[in-house]
């Protein structure tokens, strides 16, 4: 073979070798320990917990409004629902520590998946990156679903699918098992963003958009991995008793709408909300009024007796009424 045959082979060779070591789109390093903020956005939501009929801005549709009117808070104070975990599309919004590493293969390096170890619930994840496919519909469905992951230049988009049922918006709109979300992650120097799209053909009419902004924490020790919860017995009911509304119960459904001067509309959601066009129709609507249920019956006149005392509390838990119904009745 001739020098300048030897060059030119040399260079082909090299320049293969390149291509072929080099990454096929940009990466970022996600991996160590990131904090949430819940005082950073949301905070009605993502701390406290929202008002009992409060679906503002959500694509629910008449499923997932009649799921969300009958919810009783006391739901929460049954053993199967107190340490229920937070899907993975919604378990970004809350109290949330997270580390993250690489799994790459010891010869070639190539990423294999990433790995989240969520201090919220215990809960780990991984994310494949391989390029390997969802599994069946059948397969079994997790809290944490199956996600697979790609790169958008420095932008990392995941799919996730097979969820058990879930929140939407914390405890009053539900999420199906059949809910599909695609996550996006880009990360700013410390601060990682947090993206959820979320399709749910079950309780959504369109796709639900959700952002979350994390930090990185400086000190990779300072990961708690524990989220201690045990399940006890809260209040008494009858065995079998699941604290609930029948359609057109719910005697709060008002409140939080007349508190802040609101339409009734506004407040029980619906894929409109979503658009600015939405304002002109706001102003046309009347503000909802609210007639407290466990407010005291006017006093009857002198000489004739009092009627009974009204019923019910928003909790469910047996002794409750009121609106301090105790453990029946947190968020």
């Amino acid at each position: 073979m001739s020098i300048v045959g030897r060059g030119t082979f040399f260079s082909i060779f090299l320049l293969i070798g390149l291509f072929w070591t080099a990454p096929a789109s940009a990466q970022v390093d996600f991996t160590g320990v990131w904090n949430g903020n819940t005082n950073a956005e949301d905070g009605p939501e993502r701390a406290a917990g929202p008002s009992l009929v409060e679906f503002l801005g959500l694509p629910v549709n008449d499923q997932g409004r009649q799921w969300g009117l009958s919810y009783r808070p006391g739901r929460l104070s049954l053993t199967e629902h107190q340490c229920q975990v937070h899907i993975v599309h919604y378990i970004h919004r809350g109290p949330f520590a997270s580390r993250i590493w690489e799994e790459r293969d010891p010869i070639t390096h190539q990423l294999i998946a990433l790995h989240q170890a969520i201090s919220t619930y215990e809960q780990k994840r991984t994310i494949w990156m391989d390029g390997r496919p969802h599994p069946s519909p059948n397969a079994p469905h997790t809290w944490m679903g199956f996600s697979t992951g790609v790169w958008n230049g420095n932008m990392l988009t995941i799919t996730t699918t097979h969820m058990k049922q879930g929140w939407h918006r914390r405890e009053n709109i539900p999420s199906s098992d059949e809910a599909t979300s695609i996550e996006h992650w880009i990360r700013n120097g410390n601060v990682w963003t947090h993206i959820s799209v979320t399709d749910d053909p079950i309780f959504l009419a369109e796709p639900l958009i959700k952002s979350e902004d994390l930090t990185l924490n400086a000190n990779p020790n300072s990961f708690n991995p524990f989220w201690p919860c045990e399940y006890i017995e809260e209040g008494e009911r009858p065995r079998g008793q699941v604290p609930h509304y029948l359609p057109g119960e719910n005697p709060w459904v008002a409140e939080y709408a007349a508190t802040h001067n609101l339409p009734q509309e506004v407040t029980l959601g619906g894929p409109a909300q979503m658009y600015p066009e939405y304002r002109e129709r706001m102003r046309k609507l009347p503000v909802a009024v609210f007639v407290d249920p466990n407010a005291p019956a006017p006093a009857a006149p002198a000489g004739r007796g009092q009627g009974p005392a009204p019923a019910g509390g928003r909790g469910g838990g047996a002794g409750n009424t009121g609106r301090g119904a105790g453990a029946g009745d947190r968020k």
